[in-house]
């Protein structure tokens, strides 16, 4: 469910008003939801202060409706500067039995592919905006899809599938530990359409890079730990977490509390 976007030319004013051009007829494939919350939630982050944390608040599938969670809108403001969080930045393998907070889930997404401009640009850089990117959680409740437009998680799978994640990647203790694992996928059709089949793959490595240090960063400013793991059985967690058939894992993220 992606927008077909074109590439800003810096070339010319000339160039750039041919692209606003282009732009107003440019329309969404799948869904004509996606013409509308781009506006409203860039709308949001900007002339509205955003809600606190509540830091006893859970995901509950018992107050989804239809298994679609709403998370609370994510802070744009926050109380650890980037520089600290750089210095601070560490890989954190064991963590306790606290679960993160509706608010930390929330921010955690956000910063991983969420909505940061009125015209639906994200907060990594995407070749071409085109997006190609998919993001899931893992936590004891089931297996969740982030929809970074309606800001909701979306259950999958029902169930904890933890160790069965632990186990399809080389059971490293950080995925069975964690009460969140961070799965990014991608779907590499949506930038080879544009790009061909040999620029593809750097172009979505790179991308995925800049969403996953955007985590690891968006991590420590809350004060929770994380790892970026890429050992894995990618046949295997595919199968797992049953994903749609063209999607590629490419990293997972367990993050919770430090121990």
């Amino acid at each position: 469910m992606e927008t077909n976007h074109q590439a800003i030319s810096l070339k010319s004013d000339t160039g750039n008003q041919s692209f606003r051009r282009m732009e107003k007829y440019q329309v969404h494939q799948l869904d004509v939801r996606y013409c509308f919350f781009p506006l409203l939630l860039g709308i949001v982050g900007y002339l509205t202060a955003c809600s606190s944390f509540a830091p006893d608040e859970q995901i509950s599938m018992e107050n989804s409706m239809g298994k679609v969670t709403s998370l609370p809108q994510p802070q744009i403001e926050g109380l650890m500067s980037l520089e600290e969080a750089l210095t601070l930045r560490r890989s954190v393998r064991e963590f306790s039995s606290e679960v993160l907070s509706s608010g930390e889930i929330s921010q955690l997404l956000w910063a991983a592919q969420g909505i940061t401009d009125p015209r639906g640009y994200r907060s990594a850089p995407s070749a071409g905006a085109l997006y190609p990117l998919e993001l899931f959680v893992v936590m004891a409740e089931g297996v969740f899809n982030y929809d970074p437009y309606a800001n909701t998680l979306s259950l999958i799978v029902e169930g904890d599938l933890r160790r069965d994640l632990y186990l399809v990647a080389l059971s490293q203790d950080s995925i069975l530990q964690a009460p969140l694992t961070m799965v990014f996928t991608a779907v590499y059709d949506r930038t080879e359409a544009r790009y061909g089949p040999a620029r593809t793959p750097r172009y979505i490595q790179m991308e995925v890079g800049h969403a996953a240090q955007n985590v690891l960063l968006q991590a420590v400013s809350l004060g929770l730990g994380a790892v970026p793991i890429g050992a894995f059985e990618d046949d295997r967690v595919h199968a797992v977490l049953d994903l749609p058939p063209d999607h590629e894992p490419l990293y997972l993220i367990p993050i919770g509390h430090p121990r």
